[in-house]
C-alpha cells in the first residue's frame, strides 16, 4: 500500500463518527476546504470552509454525491464522467492524486479554479473512501494568466520591435546605398561639367586667343617694316592693318560672348540681378527655343516675394533638371509651366505632352535626376510629386513652404 494514503486503526469502522470526533476541531480551523467521501462518492463529512466555497451549508452537503454536486463538468461546460474523476480513482485504485487544472462548481452554477488532493482512507487493508482537500486558486490563476499575457505581450512587442528595427535597418541600408550612388553620380556629373567647360575653354577661347596672338604678331612685324616704304605702299599696309584690327575686334567679341555663356552655364547672372522668377522665365524661354517646343507660361507670384539665395539656387537647379528630363526623355511637342503662390506653399509645375514613364522607371535606383530633385526638395522642407503614365505625358510638381520667402 502506498505510503501517502490515510490509514485508520483497525477495528474502527464507524467512519463518520470517528472523523467527527477526532478531527472536527482541526477541520474547522483550516482555511482549506476538506471533505470525505465513501466508496459511492457520497459526502461523509465536510468542513465549514469547504461548504462555503461551493455555496452550501455543511449539513446540506452530507450524504450527497460530491462529483454530481461540484465536479460534474469541465471548465468549458462539457460533462465530466465520474469514471474519469481523479478523486474517485484515488480510492478505486488506492492511489493519491493532486490536480490544479480543473474547476469546482458552486451552488449558483458558477465555477472556480481549484487545486485539490485526494487520498484514499484505508482501514487495515480495506479502502473505505477518500479525503479531499481543496483550495480556490482563482487569484493564482488570474495572476498566472496576467503574467503569461504580459509575457506574451512583451514577446510580441519584442518581435514587432525587432521587425521594425530590421525594416528600418533595411531602409537605412537602402537609403545609404542610394545616397552613395547619388553622390557618385553627382561627382560624375561635376566631373563631366568640368570636362565640358575645359573643352570649351580650350577649343573656343583657346583658338580665339591663338588667333589674336597671331594677329598681334603680324601687326608687330608689319609696323617694323614701315620704315623706308613709299607712301603708296604705306597706304596699302594701313588698309591691311585696319582689316586686321577689325578681325581682332570680332575675335575679342566672340571671346567675350563665350566667356559670358560659360559663366551663365555656371551661374546665371539674371538670378542675381533680376531674381528667381525672372531667371525661371528666361530659362524656360531658352529651353523651348533650343528644343523647338511650344510653351504655355503662367506665373502668379507677388513681385515682392523672393527666396533667399540658397533656396532660390536650389529651386532654379530643380527647374533646370525638370526641363532637362523633358528634353532627354519626353519626346514632347509642348510644355506647360505654372508657378503660383498658395497661402502656405509655393508651387512650380512642369507638364509635358510626351511619352510619359512608368512608376518603376521613376523610382529606379538609377533615376539619379529624380533622386537629386527629391533630395534638393527635402533640403528646402518641401516635396516633389511626379505623376506620369505611358503615352499620357508627365507632370512634375515642386511644393515648398512659403515661409522660406
Amino acid at each position: 500500500m502506498p505510503a501517502n494514503v490515510l490509514h485508520l486503526p483497525a477495528g474502527q469502522g464507524a467512519l463518520t463518527g470517528l472523523w467527527q470526533h477526532r478531527l472536527g476541531l482541526m477541520l474547522e480551523s483550516t482555511g482549506e476546504g476538506v471533505f470525505g467521501v465513501d466508496l459511492a462518492g457520497n459526502c461523509v463529512f465536510i468542513n465549514r470552509a469547504g461548504a462555503q466555497m461551493i455555496g452550501f451549508a455543511a449539513d446540506e452537503v452530507m450524504g450527497r454525491n460530491m462529483h454530481a454536486l461540484t465536479h460534474h463538468s469541465h471548465a468549458n461546460g462539457s460533462p465530466y464522467a465520474d469514471s474519469d474523476c481523479p478523486i474517485f480513482n484515488a480510492f478505486r485504485n488506492g492511489l493519491p492524486c493532486r490536480v490544479d487544472t480543473e474547476v469546482f462548481w458552486r451552488r449558483d452554477g458558477s465555477s472556480f479554479a481549484v487545486e485539490y488532493s485526494s487520498h484514499p482512507i484505508v482501514e487495515g487493508d480495506t479502502v473505505h473512501g477518500a479525503v479531499i482537500t481543496f483550495v480556490d486558486i482563482t487569484g493564482r490563476k488570474q495572476a498566472a494568466d496576467a503574467l503569461q499575457r504580459a509575457h506574451d505581450d512583451l514577446a510580441r512587442a519584442n518581435d514587432e520591435l525587432e521587425q521594425r528595427v530590421a525594416r528600418r535597418t533595411a531602409e537605412l541600408s537602402s537609403a545609404l546605398a542610394q545616397l552613395r550612388e547619388l553622390s557618385a553620380y553627382s561627382e560624375q556629373v561635376r566631373e563631366e561639367e568640368r570636362t565640358r567647360i575645359a573643352r570649351e575653354v580650350h577649343d573656343e577661347l583657346g583658338s580665339l586667343l591663338v588667333a589674336l596672338k597671331m594677329d598681334v604678331n603680324w601687326l608687330h612685324k608689319r609696323l617694323g617694316e614701315q620704315e623706308g616704304r613709299s607712301a603708296e605702299a604705306a597706304g596699302d599696309m594701313r588698309t591691311q592693318m585696319r582689316c586686321k584690327c577689325q578681325n581682332m575686334s570680332r575675335l575679342i567679341e566672340n571671346a567675350v560672348d563665350n566667356v559670358g555663356r560659360i559663366i551663365t552655364d555656371l551661374r546665371p547672372s539674371i538670378l542675381d540681378h533680376q531674381g528667381l522668377w525672372a531667371a525661371l522665365e528666361w530659362q524656360a524661354q531658352e529651353f523651348v527655343q533650343s528644343a523647338e517646343l511650344q510653351l504655355a507660361w503662367r506665373m502668379d507670384v507677388p513681385a515682392d516675394l523672393q527666396l533667399p539665395e540658397p533656396a532660390a539656387m536650389a529651386v532654379f537647379r530643380i527647374f533646370q533638371e525638370m526641363l532637362s528630363n523633358v528634353g532627354r526623355h519626353a519626346q514632347a511637342s509642348a510644355i506647360d509651366i505654372t508657378i503660383y503662390a498658395q497661402p502656405d506653399l509655393l508651387e512650380l509645375r512642369v507638364q509635358d505632352n510626351g511619352v510619359g514613364a512608368t512608376r518603376q522607371a521613376l523610382e529606379a535606383p538609377t533615376a539619379y535626376g529624380v533622386m537629386g530633385m527629391r533630395e534638393r526638395a527635402r533640403q528646402l522642407g518641401g516635396e516633389l510629386h511626379i505623376h506620369s503614365e505611358p503615352g499620357r505625358g508627365s507632370c512634375l510638381r515642386l511644393l515648398i513652404p512659403r515661409e522660406l520667402a
